[in-house]
C-alpha cells in the first residue's frame, strides 16, 4: 500500500504558533526516543544549540520555536512526525495532525517503524478516531430517539433560547452596611440567594460546571433535558463532544457494583459491541473530561441518596465498579473527570444533596406566565374547534383557581385536558372543578370513557371499572411505598396491563437490566397520577387503618438541610389525599367502595382527615413552609370551618421558599374564610411578579411586608399594579429590598390611589434624596398615614431635613424613621442639624417618632433634648444611648394636641410619663450637673434610665441625694453597670425606693449614705446588696439605723459577712424597735434581710439558715433574743448545730417565754436530742408550736419518736407528721389532745404498735387521719385496739394500701359507733364481700354521720353493694356524700337514689366515673329539688343519653345554692338545655363541660346566658370542637384550654 500526503489547505506555519502551548505539554511528556526523531529534522547549527540547554521543557519550547519560523515542508515534517510517533495525543489536537499528517488509505508509507510500537502509526490512530466518530453518529441517534419518545403528547415545539430559568446565587455585602453589626435575624440580608433569569439553552454554553435543575412536578424537567440532548445531536453546543442522558429511574433497576466504563456502554453499548470502539470512546472520556456532559434525570425518583464528599476520599478511580450512588456522586463532587460537566434534574427539597461541589450552579425552572398558559391552551385545542377553543381558553383564563394551577406547565396540560372532558360529556350544566384532586379526579374519568370508544350504558365509569381502579390504586400505593416507579411485567396482571394501557392510565416504556439485556416495564402516565391513585387507595380500602391513613398526613416542609433523610416520590400524596376528603369527592369514593353501608364508612374516614388537618390547625409551632402546605390541604377539601381554623391567626410569615400561584391561592382562600384582617409577611421568597395579581384575592389583608434583596424596582412596578385593588390594605412594607429611586417614584404614584395607608416602610434600600422626596409629597395626599419609616437608605442630610418639614405638612403623620442614613464627607446632622430638627416640632402635626440615630449628636445635643423633652408638651421619650451617637430616637403622645406647644403653669395633662434613656453612656461630671439642672424642671412623670452608665460608688451617692433634695423622686435604683434609673412623679411622693447594689460600698461609705438617707421621711424600701460592706459596715449601717425611716425592709445581701454580722443583723431587732423580721443565710442562698412594722403583725420573727454557728455565736444569740420585748418566732434551719452547745440552745428556747414558735429544719438533730426538748417543754405552761424537719423522720423511726412524746410531754394537743416533719402543739394547760395526722410519712402498719397505748389514753382524741399508710395484720389489731377508746372520735380518714380482705373487716368491724362521730374516710380500700357487710351494718350505727367518702372503693358483689347502700342511706345526715368510681348494678342505684329522697341536708354529691346510664340519672335527679342547700354536683364520666340530659335539666331549675357543677365526659353531646338551666342557678361560680364533644350551638346558648350569671368565675369547655373564634366567645370566664 501507498501513502500519499493530503495537502494541507491551511497555514501551517500559523497552526503551529497557535497549537505552540499544546504541542510543548505534549512533547514534554514523551520518552526520549520522540525527541531524538524530531531532533533529527533540526539543522546542525541550531541543534548544538538546543541539547546544549539543560532544562526538557525549554529544549523542547526551543523546537516550537523553531519550527514555527521554518518553512512549510519542514514544518510539515515536524508535525507528521509528533502525530505518529506521540502518545496521549489530546483529542482536538489530535484531529488537527491527522488532517495533516493525512494519510489516506491504500497508500505505501516511505518511512521504516523499526524501534517504534506498531499502535503508534497512523493505521492505528486512525481506527481509533473513527470509532470515536462512529459511536458519536450512534449516541446522537440514541438521543434523538430518546427525545422523540418523550415528546410524543407534545403540543407545542420547546425552544430552549426561549425557556427560563432562574440562575441562584449569592449576594456579597453592600458595601454601605459593612459598619453595620449582624443581625440574627431577616433583617440582615448578608448573602442572601438572590435569582436572575437565564435561558435553559445556557445552561450546556458554559461546560466543566455541575448543575442541578429545580422543578416541581410537572413543570418539564425531563422534557427539557431530553430537549438539550436534541439540540446537542442536532450540532449545537460544539464544545460538548459527547452527551449521556440517564435516568434515576432505569438506575434504579441496577443492584450491583459497576465502573463509570461499565454504566456508559451498558445504557449506550458501542456499535457490534466492539470493544475496540468501547476502549477509544472510554480513552477519550478519561483524556477529554472537559468535551463531556453527563445529564442525569429525575433524582426525586433515585431510591437512594447521594453519598457524602467526606466519605468519598478514597474514590478517585472510574475505571474501578462502585456502588450507584457512590458512582453518581463521584461525578457530581468532582472525584474523577473533574472537568466534566454534570446537570442533575430534581425537586427542589433535594437540591442540599449536590453538597456545593467546586462549580455548581443552582436553577429553577420557571412556570408559565398568564400569557404562555394563553398560548399552551390554544395551541392545545387548536384542532378542536374554533367554538371549543374559544370557550375553554376563556374559561380557564378566567377560572382563579384553574389559572393558578395552571402555571406549571404539566398541570395546564392536565387542566386542558380536563376541560375537554368536560365539554363533551353530556348535560349542559358544567360544574368545574375546584381544586388539583378534582381535577385528577374528572382526568380519571376521561382515560376511563377512552376503553371501549367510551360507550358505556346504565351504569357509572367508575362502578363500571371499580375492580380495575381497585388493582391500580393497590399498585400505586405499594410502588410509593417501596419507592418504586417503574414496574416490571411481573408486577401487573395481562388484564390490568390491558386495561391500563388502553386507558392511557399506564405507559410502556423499554427497560435496560444491568446484564445489558433488554425488556419492558411500565410506569404511571405520570408519577402524580400513581400519587393520586394510591390516595383513592388510602381513601377507599378497607385494610387500610385510621392509624395508617394519618401517618400520610404529615405536612412537607420545604426548608431542607443536608443531613434531612431523602423523601423518595411522595411529594403530593397527602395533598391528594386531604382533597379526596372533600364533601365534592364523596360520590366518587362510595362508588368506588362499592358495599353497604359505604356512605357512613366514607363520611368517616373523610372526617378523619379533616380532624387531623384541624389538629395541625390548632398547633402554635409550625413554621411557614408548613403552614402553606396545610392552606394548600385545606383549599383541597374546600372545607370552609377548617379553612376558618388555619386562616384565623393574625399573620402568616413566609420565609425562604419559592411561593407559587397555587400557593397564593390556597392562602386566599383560608383567608377568605376566617373573614379577619390578615398580616402577609414574605421574606426571602421566590416569587413571580405575575403571581402578584392573586394578592387582590385576599380580601382582608391588611398588612403587606416584602423583605428581600429579590423585591427590585421591576418587583416593584409589578406590585403597584395592584396596590389599588387591596381595599383592607392599610400598612406596606418594602424592606431590605433592591429599591431605587426609579422603583420608588412609580411606588409613590400608586399609592396616591390607596387612601387607607397608615403605615409605610421602605427602610434599608437605595433611596436616595429623589425618591424620599417623591414620598414625601405622596404622603401629604393620603389622609390616614401615621406612620414613615426610611432607615439605612443613601439619604443626605439636607433630604433629612428637607423630607421632616414636608411631613409637617401632613396633619396624620405620627412617626419618622430615619436612622443608618450613609452620609457623604461627614456631612451628618451633628448637634445643629439636631436643633434645626427641634425647632420644626412644634409643627410636626401628628407626628409620633422621628429617629435620627447614629447623626453625629454629643452629650451638648443630648443636654439639648432633656431640655426639650421638659418644654416640649407631647415629647414623650427620648432614647439617647452611648451619649445621643448611637441611637437617637424621638418619641411623641399624639392622644391630644393643643395650639401652644410651650408647657405653662396652666396647662393640664402634667401627667404624661416621659423618659430620658442615657443608658450605655459616659457621663461626666459636668454633663450631668447640666442635665440635672434641665430635668428638675420638668413636672411630669419622669423616668431617667441610667442603665449600664459607669458610675463611681461615690458618683452613685450624689444621685441618691436626690431623694432628699427633691420630694418628687420616687425610685432611685442603681445597679453598677446594669439596669439603672430615676424616677420623678409631678408632686410629692407618698414612698421612695433606694436600691444602690453590685458598688464599691464600704464602711467609709455608710456613714455618708446614712446621712443622706436621714433626710428622707419617706423611704419604704432600702436595697444594698452586693456591696462589700463586711462584717463591720454592717454594724456600722445597723447603728445608724433607728435614725432612718424606712417602712418596708432593708437588704444587705452579699455583703461577705461571717456570723459575726449575722449577730449584728439579729440585734436589730432590739435596737430599732420597727424592726419585725430578721432572715440571715450565710450558705448558697446569701440573704440578709430586715424587715420592719407591718399591718397585722404582732410579734417578731428570726430567721437564720446555714448560719453553722459556733458555741460562742449561739451564747450571744440567747443573749439577743433573751432581750426581745416582744413574743417571736424562730426558725433555725441547716445550721449543723454542735451538740456542746446545742443542749445548751435548747435548754434557752424553752426559758425564753418570748418565744413560742420554733421552727428546727435539717440542722442534724437525733431522736434522742428531740425527745429530750419535747421533755423540757414539759415545764413549760403556755402555748409552743414546734416543728421539727429531718430527713429520718419517715417511717419505724417517726412512730417511735411520737409515742415516746406522747409519754414524756401531757401537755401535747396536737401532733402532725407529713413527709420527714413532724409538728407538735402543747397548751400549758392540760386540754385534750384533739388531732393525730399521719400524712404520708412511709409508715407500715407494723410500724404502729408502740403507739398503740399512748393513742388509747388519748381519749378525747377528735380527728385521727393516716394517708398512705401500708396495711397489715399488725396494723389492723392496732385499728381494733385504739378505735374503741377513742369515745369523742369524729373525724376518721384511713387512706390504707395493700390491705388484705381479712385485716379490711376486722377494720370494719371496729368503726366507731357513737353519736359523735360525723366523717368517715375510706378511699380506695378493696372491702370485700365480708368487709362490705359489715360497713353497711356499721352505717347504721352512725346516725350522725355527716361526710362518707367511699371513693375508688371495691371488691364486692352485687348483693353486697345493695347491702352497703342500705346501710349509707341509714346516715340521714349526710351533708356530703363521694362515691366516685364505686360499682353499683341497676338495683343498687335505684336503692341509693330513692334514699336520697330523706338526704335533705345534702350540700356536696359526687358520683364521677358510675357509667351510670338514663335510668339511673332519671331516678337520681328526681330528688334534687329536694336539696335546697346543694352546693356541689359532679356527674363527670358516666353515660348520659338525651333522655339523662333532659332529666338533669328539670332537676337543676330549683338549685338555688348550687355553685359548682361538674359534667366532664358525659357521654351526651346535647348539654344545650342544661346550659340554658343555668340562667336558674343564680349562684352557680364553676362549671365544666368539658369532652363532650358539643358544637356550636351549645357556645350560643352559653353567649346567652353568661350574663345572667353574674356570679360564674369559670366555665371550662376542653376539648369540644367549638369554633372560639367567634365574637359572642370572648368573655374571659370561657376557658377554652386544650381545644
Amino acid at each position: 500500500m501507498r501513502m500519499e500526503m493530503v495537502d494541507w489547505p491551511g497555514d501551517i506555519l500559523s497552526l503551529v504558533a497557535q497549537e505552540a502551548s499544546a504541542l510543548v505539554e505534549l512533547l514534554c511528556e514523551q520518552n526520549s526516543g520522540v525527541l531524538d526523531r524530531i531532533f533529527a529534522l533540526v539543522e546542525p547549527k541550531t541543534l548544538d544549540h538546543i541539547q546544549s540547554l539543560t532544562n526538557t521543557r525549554e529544549r523542547v519550547s526551543a523546537i516550537v520555536d523553531y519550527f514555527k519560523s521554518s518553512d512549510r515542508n519542514s514544518c510539515t515534517r515536524f508535525l507528521t512526525t509528533v502525530y505518529q510517533y506521540s502518545e496521549n495525543i489530546p483529542f482536538l489536537l489530535e484531529t488537527t495532525l491527522v488532517s495533516i499528517a493525512g494519510y489516506s488509505p491504500g497508500t505505501n508509507c516511505n518511512h521504516t517503524c523499526d524501534t517504534v510500537d506498531s499502535s503508534h502509526s497512523p493505521n492505528v490512530k486512525r481506527p481509533r478516531l473513527d470509532h470515536l466518530q462512529s459511536y458519536t453518529d450512534a449516541l446522537k441517534s440514541m438521543v434523538l430517539q430518546k427525545h422523540e419518545s418523550v415528546a410524543q403528547a407534545v403540543v407545542k415545539d420547546i425552544r430552549l433560547e426561549d425557556t427560563w430559568v432562574y440562575l441562584r446565587h449569592r449576594n456579597p455585602p453592600r458595601v454601605k452596611d459593612k459598619t453595620i453589626q449582624p443581625q440574627a435575624s431577616l433583617d440582615n440580608h448578608e448573602g442572601e440567594e438572590s435569582e436572575h433569569k437565564v435561558s435553559v439553552e445556557s445552561l450546556l454554553k458554559t461546560t466543566s460546571r455541575v448543575v442541578t435543575l429545580l422543578g416541581q412536578a410537572g413543570s418539564g424537567k425531563t422534557l427539557l433535558v431530553h430537549c438539550l440532548g436534541r439540540d446537542w445531536a442536532k450540532g449545537s453546543f460544539p464544545s460538548v463532544h459527547l452527551l449521556f442522558l440517564l435516568e434515576f429511574r432505569q438506575l434504579n433497576l441496577i443492584s450491583r457494583d459497576l465502573s463509570l466504563k461499565e454504566l456508559l456502554f451498558l445504557f449506550y453499548p458501542a456499535c457490534d459491541d466492539d470493544e475496540e470502539q468501547r476502549d477509544a470512546v472510554f480513552e477519550f472520556i478519561l483524556s477529554n473530561p472537559e468535551k463531556v456532559c453527563f445529564i442525569f434525570d429525575g433524582y426525586d425518583e433515585f431510591r437512594a441518596k447521594l453519598t457524602h464528599p467526606e466519605k468519598l476520599e478514597s474514590i478517585s478511580d472510574p475505571n474501578k465498579p462502585l456502588p450507584m450512588t457512590n458512582l453518581i456522586s463521584g461525578l457530581c463532587n468532582r472525584k474523577f473527570l473533574s472537568d466534566c460537566t454534570v446537570l442533575v434534574t430534581c425537586r427542589p427539597r433535594d437540591a442540599t444533596d449536590m453538597f456545593g461541589s467546586p462549580g455548581f450552579i443552582t436553577c429553577e425552572l420557571q412556570g408559565f406566565d398568564r400569557l404562555g398558559v394563553k398560548e399552551y391552551a390554544e395551541q392545545y385545542f387548536h384542532k378542536k374547534g374554533d367554538e371549543l377553543k374559544k370557550k375553554a381558553v376563556n374559561l380557564l383564563m378566567n377560572n382563579r383557581h384553574l389559572l393558578s394551577m395552571s402555571h406549571v406547565p404539566g398541570l395546564c396540560h392536565i387542566c386542558c385536558v380536563c376541560m375537554e372532558h368536560l365539554f363533551s360529556s353530556d348535560g349542559t350544566d358544567l360544574q368545574l372543578p375546584t381544586s388539583l384532586t378534582q381535577i385528577y379526579m374528572q382526568i380519571l374519568l376521561a382515560f376511563l370513557k377512552r376503553i371501549n370508544g367510551g360507550v358505556v350504558s346504565g351504569i357509572s365509569l367508575l362502578q363500571r371499572y371499580r375492580s380495575k381502579i381497585v388493582e391500580m390504586s393497590q399498585l400505586a400505593l405499594k410502588g410509593l411505598e417501596e419507592s418504586t416507579i417503574v414496574f416490571m411485567d411481573t408486577d401487573v396482571s395481562p388484564e390490568l396491563h390491558d386495561f391500563g394501557v388502553k386507558s392511557g392510565i399506564l405507559s410502556r416504556v423499554k427497560l435496560t437490566r444491568e446484564d445489558a439485556s433488554s425488556g419492558y416495564g411500565f410506569t404511571f402516565m405520570h408519577l402524580t397520577m400513581q400519587e393520586f391513585l394510591a390516595a383513592l387507595h388510602l381513601m377507599t380500602s378497607q385494610n387500610i387503618t385510621e392509624s395508617q391513613l394519618k401517618k400520610k398526613l404529615n405536612l412537607k416542609t420545604r426548608w431542607t438541610t443536608k443531613i434531612d433523610p431523602k423523601s423518595v416520590f411522595t411529594d403530593s400524596l397527602h395533598v391528594y389525599v386531604c382533597g379526596l376528603a372533600a364533601e365534592a369527592c364523596k360520590s366518587s369514593l362510595v362508588q368506588l367502595k362499592g358495599a353497604e353501608g359505604t356512605t357512613a364508612w366514607v363520611q368517616k374516614r373523610q372526617a378523619t382527615v379533616r380532624n387531623v388537618l384541624l389538629g395541625f390547625a390548632g398547633s402554635t409551632s409550625q413554621t411557614g413552609p408548613k403552614i402553606v402546605e396545610l392552606c394548600r390541604c385545606a383549599h383541597e377539601t374546600q372545607d370552609a370551618k377548617l379553612a376558618r381554623a388555619i386562616g384565623s391567626r393574625p399573620q402568616f410569615e413566609l420565609r425562604n421558599i419559592r411561593l407559587n400561584a397555587v400557593d397564593l391561592d390556597s392562602l386566599a382562600f383560608v383567608t377568605a374564610a376566617a373573614d379577619q384582617n390578615v398580616c402577609l409577611d414574605i421574606g426571602g421568597c421566590s416569587i413571580d411578579p405575575d403571581c402578584l395579581e392573586i394578592l387582590p384575592s385576599f380580601k382582608k389583608v391588611d398588612h403587606l411586608i416584602f423583605r428581600s434583596r429579590k423585591y427590585d424596582d421591576k418587583f416593584a412596578e409589578a406590585l403597584c399594579g395592584i396596590l389599588c385593588k387591596l381595599q383592607a390594605l392599610q400598612k406596606l412594607d418594602f424592606i431590605s429590598g433592591g429599591l431605587t429611586d426609579v422603583g420608588v417614584v412609580k411606588l409613590a404614584r400608586a399609592l396616591k390611589d390607596c387612601p387607607h395607608i397608615t403605615h409605610l416602610n421602605v427602610s434599608d434600600n437605595s433611596l436616595k434624596d429623589e425618591g424620599i422626596t417623591e414620598i414625601a409629597e405622596t404622603l401629604c395626599r393620603l389622609p390616614n398615614i401615621v406612620s414613615v419609616l426610611m432607615g439605612k437608605n443613601s439619604i443626605s442630610t439636607d433630604g433629612i431635613l428637607t423630607l421632616i418639614e414636608r411631613m409637617s405638612a401632613c396633619n396624620s403623620v405620627q412617626k419618622v424613621h430615619v436612622e443608618y442614613v450613609d452620609f457623604l464627607s461627614n456631612n451628618s446632622l451633628g448637634n445643629k442639624g439636631l436643633k434645626k430638627i427641634l425647632d420644626l416640632l412644634p409643627k410636626l402635626g401628628m407626628i409620633q417618632e422621628i429617629n435620627v440615630s447614629e447623626n453625629g449628636v454629643d452629650m451638648d445635643g443630648v443636654v439639648m433634648l432633656a431640655a426639650a423633652l421638659c418644654n416640649q408638651k407631647n415629647l414623650r421619650k427620648v432614647d439617647a444611648s452611648e451619649n445621643g451617637n448611637k441611637k437617637l430616637l424621638l418619641s411623641f403622645d399624639t392622644s391630644s394636641r393643643h395650639n401652644s406647644r410651650q408647657l405653662t403653669p396652666n396647662v393640664t395633662g402634667i401627667h404624661l410619663h416621659k423618659k430620658l434613656s442615657l443608658s450605655q453612656s459616659d457621663i461626666k461630671p459636668f454633663y450631668m450637673t447640666k442635665l440635672c439642672k434641665q430635668l428638675v424642671k420638668c413636672e411630669n412623670l419622669l423616668d431617667i434610665d441610667l442603665s449600664h452608665v459607669d458610675l463611681s460608688t461615690n458618683e452613685a451617692l450624689l444621685l441618691i441625694r436626690s431623694l432628699a433634695d427633691c420630694q418628687r423622686v420616687t425610685a432611685v435604683e442603681l445597679r453598677h453597670q446594669a439596669e439603672a434609673f430615676i424616677k420623678f412623679v409631678p408632686e410629692k411622693a407618698e414612698a421612695a425606693i433606694c436600691k444602690l447594689t453590685e458598688y464599691e460600698l464600704r464602711k467609709s461609705n455608710v456613714e455618708k449614705l446614712s446621712r443622706i438617707l436621714e433626710n428622707c421621711p419617706r423611704l419604704s424600701e432600702l436595697d444594698l446588696s452586693h456591696n462589700l460592706l463586711r462584717d463591720e459596715g454592717v454594724k456600722c449601717f445597723v447603728d445608724y439605723l433607728p435614725k432612718l425611716k424606712i417602712s418596708s425592709s432593708v437588704s444587705l445581701t452579699g455583703n461577705q459577712i461571717t456570723q459575726v454580722g449575722a449577730l449584728h443583723l439579729v440585734n436589730s431587732m432590739n435596737t430599732c424597735e420597727k424592726v419585725v423580721a430578721v432572715e440571715v443565710s450565710l450558705g448558697v442562698e446569701d440573704q440578709s434581710l430586715i424587715k420592719f412594722v407591718q399591718e397585722h403583725v404582732n410579734g417578731k420573727t428570726l430567721r437564720l439558715r446555714e448560719c453553722s454557728f459556733e458555741v460562742i455565736h449561739l451564747k450571744k444569740l440567747v443573749e439577743i433574743m433573751n432581750r426581745c420585748p416582744r413574743l417571736l418566732t424562730l426558725e433555725l434551719s441547716s445550721n449543723s448545730l454542735h451538740s456542746q452547745g446545742l443542749l445548751s440552745l435548747l435548754d434557752s428556747l424553752v426559758e425564753l417565754s418570748t418565744i413560742q414558735t420554733v421552727k428546727l429544719r435539717k440542722n442534724g438533730l437525733s431522736s434522742e436530742q428531740i425527745e429530750y426538748f419535747v421533755k423540757q417543754l414539759s415545764s413549760c405552761h403556755q402555748h409552743r408550736d414546734i416543728r421539727i424537719d429531718e430527713p429520718w423522720l419517715t417511717g419505724n423511726a417517726v412512730a417511735s419518736l411520737i409515742a415516746k412524746c406522747l409519754n414524756l410531754q401531757q401537755h401535747i394537743k396536737e401532733i402532725s407528721v407529713n413527709h420527714a416533719s413532724i409538728n407538735i402543739i402543747t397548751e400549758g394547760n392540760s386540754s385534750p389532745r384533739s388531732t393525730f395526722v399521719f400524712d404520708d410519712c412511709d409508715i407500715e402498719g407494723q410500724h404502729l404498735t408502740p403507739l398503740t397505748l399512748p393513742i388509747q389514753k388519748c381519749h378525747a382524741l377528735q380527728d385521727l387521719k393516716f394517708s398512705q399508710l401500708k396495711m397489715d395484720r399488725k396494723g389492723a389489731d392496732f385499728f381494733s385496739a385504739v378505735i374503741p377508746f377513742l369515745r369523742n372520735l369524729r373525724n376518721l380518714t384511713l387512706d390504707l394500701k395493700g390491705a388484705a380482705e381479712d385485716d379490711v373487716a376486722t377494720l370494719m368491724e371496729a368503726l366507731p359507733k357513737t353519736t359523735s362521730f360525723e366523717s368517715l374516710s375510706l378511699s380506695q380500700l378493696v372491702l370485700g364481700d365480708h368487709g362490705t357487710a359489715v360497713l353497711g351494718r356499721a352505717l347504721q350505727s352512725m346516725p350522725n354521720l355527716k361526710s362518707i367518702n367511699l371513693s375508688q372503693c371495691s371488691g364486692w358483689t352485687a348483693a353486697r353493694g345493695r347491702d352497703l347502700v342500705r346501710g349509707l342511706v341509714q346516715c340521714v345526715s349526710l351533708s356530703e356524700i363521694r362515691l366516685d368510681s364505686v360499682i353499683l348494678d341497676e338495683e343498687g342505684i335505684t336503692i341509693l337514689a330513692q334514699g336520697f329522697s330523706c338526704l335533705t341536708s345534702l350540700r356536696r354529691l359526687r358520683l364521677e366515673s358510675w357509667r351510670m346510664g338514663d335510668s339511673g340519672t332519671c331516678e337520681l335527679v328526681k330528688y334534687i329539688p329536694s336539696w335546697t342547700e346543694l352546693v356541689k354536683l359532679s356527674l363527670s364520666e358516666n353515660q348520659f343519653g338525651q333522655q339523662g340530659s333532659m332529666s338533669l335539666c328539670e332537676g337543676l331549675m330549683s338549685t338555688k345554692a348550687l355553685k359548682i357543677l361538674h359534667l366532664t365526659s358525659i357521654g351526651s353531646s346535647d348539654l344545650v338545655g342544661v346550659a340554658s338551666s343555668l340562667k336558674h342557678c343564680p349562684s352557680i361560680e364553676d362549671v365544666s363541660l368539658s369532652w363532650n364533644l358539643c358544637d356550636d350551638s351549645l357556645a350560643r346558648t352559653l353567649a346567652e346566658i353568661l350574663p345572667l350569671c353574674t356570679k360564674l368565675k369559670r366555665l371550662e369547655l376542653w376539648r369540644n370542637p367549638i369554633a372560639k373564634e367567634d365574637e359572642n366567645l370572648k368573655d374571659q370566664r370561657l376557658n377554652f384550654a386544650s381545644v
